[in-house]
């Protein structure tokens, strides 16, 4: 190989791609939201207080830590103790907020989730880091079931923000919420895009971020910023697509999902997360108990356990990508 052609070769990623962020090139980034939020909301009230499962750096919890050390817990690898002490925390009267990867509060700690926390409707607010295909580590490390393991946990509500203004937004929302709550988070260098669409979060409540006349997306987690790109380049095709965002998988904005979709438009879903038993399904069974005869196109992670590998490569591979999206929607039009 010459040097002209090593010049023009294509960069070949490594396995830091494995944990790149989700930002699409360009993309203004907020840092830390989560870790920064949490602080700004413990200053406010001093009942809040974090936990973490010696993943406070990989959650940003260590913000939170570094702010106010003596309202912050390190439980060390013990997720069940963990929501064990979250729980206990609650019941005298503190805010707390656990975190750990999304695999390792739900997979691991459901029990204790559902029975120490659920069960009595305590006001404890689980974050959970890397959820659905947010790593290339494989399987141990990718949620892609966990909206699906939670769903059916009673009085649990559950969160799937799409950038850093959906997570600042949620943390003192969640705070606020009466019961369990889940966060599942973007971590990190994390998009900032809501702030151009005058947005509000509010627990339980959809939010149309973009009109149109041709195709419906209804979206949720990092896949409303892939929705809203994907949005505007096919206008370049004279294609009008509206992006409808459901931050709240649990309660679930039936109200707005049956209006929306009954305007005779290609539906489709987006989520980070496996078509079975999240975002898709939802809809899917809202429509159906309405008795409503509409037909979605879920677009969104395979029943499978996913490959290892790097994360730009596995959204291309698993249709998460921008260029996917835009390629279902000219096919299914």
């Amino acid at each position: 190989m010459n040097a002209a052609t090593a010049t023009n070769a294509p960069r070949k990623l490594t396995t830091s791609a494995m944990i790149a962020s989700i930002a699409e090139e360009g993309q203004r980034t907020a840092r830390a939201p989560f870790g920064h939020a949490l602080t700004r909301l413990a200053e406010e009230r001093p009942e809040i207080v974090g936990l973490s499962a010696d993943l406070a750096k990989y959650t940003d919890m260590h913000i939170f830590r570094e702010a106010h050390p003596g309202r912050f817990f390190q439980m060390g690898m013990a997720e069940q103790s963990m929501l064990g002490a979250a729980a206990g925390l609650a019941e005298v009267g503190l805010v707390p907020f656990a975190s750990t990867y999304s695999v390792f509060a739900t997979r691991r700690a459901y029990d204790f989730l559902c029975l120490d926390i659920a069960e009595p409707g305590l006001n404890v607010n689980v974050v959970g880091a890397l959820p659905g295909l947010t790593t290339g580590y494989g399987p141990s490390h990718q949620a892609t079931e966990d909206l699906a393991i939670l769903r059916g946990m009673p009085g649990l509500t559950i969160v799937d923000p799409a950038d850093s203004v959906d997570i600042e937004q949620a943390v003192p929302a969640l705070a606020a919420t009466p019961g369990p709550t889940y966060l599942r988070l973007l971590r990190g260098a994390v998009p900032t895009v809501l702030d151009e669409y005058d947005y509000r979060f509010e627990v339980g409540r959809a939010a149309e971020l973009r009109t149109g006349r041709d195709v419906l997306f209804i979206s949720t987690g990092l896949m409303t910023t892939r929705a809203l790109t994907a949005a505007k380049e096919l206008a370049d095709d004279h294609i009008d697509a509206a992006v409808l965002h459901v931050p709240t998988i649990k309660p679930l904005d039936t109200e707005t999902i049956l209006r929306e979709t009954a305007k005779g438009r290609l539906v489709v879903t987006l989520e980070n997360h496996t078509v079975i038993g999240g975002l898709a399904e939802s809809v899917a069974s809202c429509l159906a108990y309405a008795g409503a005869g509409v037909r979605i196109v879920p677009i969104g992670l395979p029943d499978a356990f996913l490959a290892a590998g790097a994360l730009p490569t596995l959204h291309d591979r698993y249709g998460l990508s921008v260029a996917a999206i835009k390629a279902r929607v000219r096919e299914e039009l």
